[in-house]
């Protein structure tokens, strides 16, 4: 075996049509993700992308759009609680967890349902 895994470069998240200005609103208004260029070959397929750290968030545009509930991605923040204190400011559910030791984290859906969470580690 000479194949060595690196990085995960992006993480894709489903969204119904035509919803890439709440994609923005949400990415890059409210987390503060900046948006980056689809290549050209992808543009018509709709979307929109953000960067995240070294890695992205792709929101992919599908037709018969279902929220993940359960899978999710979980994004590490410097200052989490600030994160989720924001949130809230905006309107949106922050549900807490503290069931792993040493860990401040907590979940949010994104404006299509899709769950998303936020950690720091101690």
């Amino acid at each position: 075996m000479n194949y060595k895994f690196l990085n995960i470069d992006h993480v894709q998240l489903a969204a119904p049509k035509d919803s890439e200005d709440q994609a923005r609103q949400f990415y890059s208004v409210i987390l503060g993700m900046e948006e980056i260029p689809k290549p050209d070959k992808l543009i018509g397929r709709g979307g929109v992308w953000f960067q995240c750290g070294i890695q992205q968030v792709h929101i992919g545009i599908q037709e018969d759009f279902q929220p993940a509930k359960k899978a999710h991605p979980a994004f590490e923040v410097k200052h989490v609680l600030e994160l989720g204190e924001d949130l809230n400011k905006h309107g949106l559910e922050v549900k807490e967890d503290d069931v792993i030791e040493g860990v401040k984290r907590f979940f949010v859906n994104d404006p299509f349902g899709n769950r998303l969470e936020f950690l720091e580690r101690n």
